[in-house]
């Protein structure tokens, strides 16, 4: 009796790492290393980066916003740097403050807006600087336990690796970015919903020719219940402006998912893309934390292909994984590539199909596709 508690003990304690990890690293948003300028670095990239939030602003050095539910929704810009050494599927985020620029990931010039008009105007710029046909925006909605800095460093360096040529949006909701406040997280979410539409309508007045959208982990229930919300709307029509809707590791309850299915359009559910695999072991602690119910993230391809008629790519094969089974969208660097590849090939999915062309781009790797 004793072994057998003190191992159901190990396994507690071991989910519960996995879970919160080690020690957080340092939030960088604005800070900036006055020894190593950024425009001293040779061959560095930048990536102007859109943010639309419902945390709290914060004093907090490096911060820029807190995990505070905020009740009007944020709107603001970064700069993020990638330094020259980067090397696919990795993020080289700083251990310590100042970051260094050759050889980490920065974020710097962060810009508050006051007004829906000017986020739009400073969008449509960018947008602007983009020849035809890569006018398109990528809105990323990130997963449980992330700070601002968290998200926005993990769509910069997605970005980076995927080759978007786009304008990239992060919509960043009030996750406490603590292993231990996972319900906090979840509600969180539920009340980033009207935000969620309020974001829509903004994004729908700029001169964007197509969206792509992005979530990852609780960011996909969010991102579920946000398109649930606008299912009576017009935005959903055959004229949809969206592109695809992919779902990284879902951290849904299947049961819901099959609620929200049942009431989405065709028009919307043959654009999703649900990544998977069974060794997620965030998505293990999830389902315990959750009585047992599976998570969508970790369920049976075939089964989730049969059961809602989406495209499921199941990377349970994908072992280089550098951000471990719950990132392999962006720590693989076979799989953030030919995401890329299949994200920039918009032109083709008219003609040839939408699901067939993003199949042959993942084929050359150990990823089943199912549909």
């Amino acid at each position: 009796m004793n072994g057998h508690f003190r191992t159901r003990s190990l396994v507690a304690t071991f989910l519960l790492l996995v879970l919160v990890g080690c020690s957080r690293a340092p939030q960088i948003i604005g800070i900036t290393n006055e020894e190593i300028p950024i425009g001293t670095v040779a061959n560095l990239t930048k990536h102007r980066m859109f943010i639309m939030s419902t945390r709290g602003s914060s004093e907090v050095t490096g911060a820029f916003y807190s995990s505070v539910r905020a009740p009007e929704l944020g709107l603001a810009s970064v700069d993020a740097t990638v330094p020259p050494t980067h090397v696919t599927g990795m993020l080289e985020r700083p251990d310590r403050l100042p970051p260094d620029p050759r050889t980490e990931f920065t974020v710097v010039n962060p810009i508050v807006y006051a007004t829906d008009t000017s986020f739009v105007n400073q969008i449509n710029r960018e947008l602007a600087k983009r020849p035809a046909g890569d006018r398109e925006l990528l809105i990323f909605i990130h997963g449980f336990n992330n700070t601002a800095s968290d998200a926005v460093l993990r769509l910069s360096q997605f970005v980076e690796d995927t080759g978007f040529k786009g304008v990239p949006v992060l919509f960043t909701w009030a996750s406490a970015a603590k292993g231990s406040r996972y319900v906090y997280d979840l509600n969180s979410a539920l009340v980033a919903r009207p935000q969620l539409q309020k974001m829509g309508e903004i994004l729908a007045n700029t001169r964007a020719e197509s969206v792509d959208i992005f979530a990852h982990s609780m960011g996909t229930f969010l991102t579920m219940e946000g398109l649930v919300s606008q299912r009576d709307t017009a935005k959903f029509d055959e004229g949809s402006r969206i592109n695809h809707i992919i779902l990284a590791s879902p951290d849904i309850d299947i049961d819901v998912f099959e609620t929200q299915m049942a009431v989405l359009p065709h028009a919307i559910t043959e654009k999703m893309f649900l990544l998977i695999s069974k060794d997620d072991a965030a998505l293990r602690l999830s389902r315990r934390i959750a009585g047992g119910v599976p998570r969508v993230g970790a369920a049976d391809g075939q089964q989730l292909e049969e059961r809602f008629g989406v495209t499921v790519i199941d990377l349970g094969q994908v072992e280089d994984s550098n951000s471990g089974s719950h990132s392999k969208f962006a720590g693989s660097p076979e799989v953030v590539q030919l995401i890329g590849a299949g994200l920039s090939s918009n032109s083709n999915f008219g003609t040839t199909g939408r699901s067939s062309t993003f199949e042959d781009l993942l084929a050359r790797t150990p990823i089943r596709i199912l549909r």
